[in-house]
């Protein structure tokens, strides 16, 4: 199987290519970028993998799917003409800016019959793989609250636009998990920080979700924080489990490490990095699934070869967006956000 990939900045370098090229049975065929730079860094990073000027000549090389990792302003162009081209493609995340967009994209696929997937590989983090583990073998009886975190301080982050404002881009992560976790949302409340008056994208969020299943989520996101708070707490009847820190995943991608270069220890988290499951005194180490962002890529080429399942459908990121819409209304109108029956079921 031959990948494409479009764009080789943060996410494209570091967050798709080192997967696309330890997956065994696939061929990183090329790169799209103009940039001299990032074409620099491409030949550094992979000396045989040609780069191309434009999506069009990318899949006239011959491809059996593409990956768009591109700002989001740029996105839906390249998404539609991948599609338009009859070749299966894959969307970074954000999927798009708002709900009716991301419905376009998906009515655009269904029209000619293209495969559409969106790239939440933090379904495969080491933390939220033992979150569900833990909630699927009934250890922390019925949830009542969910509450997750992705906070940092990283300044250089703020005001950045390519990915719509943090609850845009990390909130489109945790959206994800929680409605993988507990459904359909009915009830939205949220607030949005933003660094000045003038600030166009904000640099931190709250949300309150209220499931249709009862469960409530709390979710943060934040570029700005000084003092993270835990990456999961989720209480339960019978006790609650709570886990520090992100999946180092996300720091071995940076340091330039891969699933090739790893082999057995990608995704492995130190034992001193495990969670805690506590049910009053007493308190007892989790040990943490591994983590395996490889999975997506696997489960894609299943998915484009064989008619395998999509590991991330598009019609899960229309109904994030919809989440997502009704969070920067809430923030802006300082009111809960009711989601109508329809929109809730469908999600």
């Amino acid at each position: 199987m031959k990948i494409g990939l479009i764009g080789y900045g943060k996410g494209g370098r570091y967050f798709h290519a080192p997967l696309i090229a330890s997956q065994p049975g696939v061929t990183f065929a090329g790169v799209v970028t103009r940039s001299p730079e990032r074409r620099q860094d491409l030949r550094n990073d992979y000396p045989k993998v040609p780069a191309f000027d434009s999506l069009a000549d990318l899949i006239a090389a011959g491809v059996d799917a593409v990956v768009i990792s591109t700002p989001l302003a740029s996105r839906r162009a390249l998404i539609l003409e991948a599609i338009e081209l009859g070749v299966p493609v894959v969307s970074d995340k954000p999927f798009a800016p708002d709900a009716q967009a991301a419905q376009e994209l998906v009515d655009a696929a269904e029209r000619r019959g293209v495969l559409l997937g969106v790239y939440q590989n933090r379904r495969w983090d080491s933390d939220f793989l033992t979150v569900r583990k833990l909630i699927h073998q009934g250890v922390l009886g019925n949830v009542s609250r969910f509450e997750s975190r992705v906070e940092r301080y990283s300044p250089s982050s703020v005001g950045k636009e390519s990915g719509g404002g943090i609850l845009r881009d990390l909130g489109s992560h945790l959206v994800d998990q929680a409605l993988l976790l507990f459904g359909p949302v009915k009830r939205v409340y949220a607030e949005l920080e933003f660094a000045t008056p003038e600030q166009k994208t904000d640099h931190g969020f709250f949300m309150s979700l209220t499931h249709n299943s009862g469960v409530v989520s709390h979710l943060w996101g934040n570029c700005l924080q000084n003092a993270q708070g835990p990456r999961f707490r989720v209480n339960g009847a019978q006790g609650c489990y709570t886990v520090e820190g992100l999946d180092g995943q996300e720091a071995a991608a940076l340091a330039g490490l891969s699933p090739r270069s790893e082999g057995e220890r990608w995704g492995v988290e130190e034992h001193r990095r495990w969670g805690w499951f506590e049910q009053g005194e007493h308190r007892e180490r989790v040990p943490s699934e591994r983590g395996c962002w490889t999975e997506f890529y696997r489960q894609w080429q299943e998915a484009v070869m064989n008619q395998g399942r999509n590991p991330v459908d598009a019609n899960g990121a229309v109904a994030s967006a919809r989440v997502l819409d009704a969070a920067r209304i809430s923030a802006m109108e300082g009111r809960v956000v009711v989601l109508l029956k329809a929109h809730a079921d469908a999600l």
